[in-house]
């Protein structure tokens, strides 16, 4: 029934908890795993830039990112290969991330989503909110949360 699972992944604490509770799933389910970094765009500059100076600082932005997402896809990769699990990685720049976690799993054809949540409380919500939250709130696809 679900063969492709797609996970988002930040790098943090968060990360270490979804990499071997999503491949133990994906082992008993007999699924892909697909893991998806969301990246932030680059910050608008908050002071007038030149032109070569903007391009650096984007290009910069563009290597820092890049490098971030591939470590943790390299991470995953590499306990799913461990584990015998087919994996796909895939990273992308977004303003939204519940937005880009949405269209990531239609892009790929995810039939199931794969998220840890922070569990901060309604408070930590408030102050933080939840892409969780968005998720589930949007999603058309099933949406396990793990805390």
């Amino acid at each position: 029934m679900y063969k492709r699972i797609l996970v988002p992944l930040d790098g943090s604490d968060l990360t270490d908890r979804a990499i071997p509770a999503s491949i133990e799933l994906a082992q008993q389910l007999g699924a892909t795993v697909i893991g998806f970094v969301a990246e932030p765009l680059p910050p608008l500059p908050t002071s007038p830039r030149n032109e070569s100076l903007l391009r650096e600082e984007l290009r910069r932005h563009a290597a820092t990112t890049q490098a971030h997402a591939e470590g943790v896809l390299a991470r995953f990769a590499a306990a799913a290969q461990e584990a015998g699990v087919p994996f796909e990685g895939w990273h992308d720049e977004a303003p939204r991330v519940h937005k880009a976690i949405l269209a990531a799993a239609e892009a790929r054809s995810a039939d199931m989503i794969v998220m840890v949540t922070h569990g901060r409380g309604a408070f930590g919500e408030f102050l933080f909110g939840s892409q969780t939250k968005a998720v589930l709130a949007e999603s058309q696809i099933p949406l396990l949360v793990l805390h």
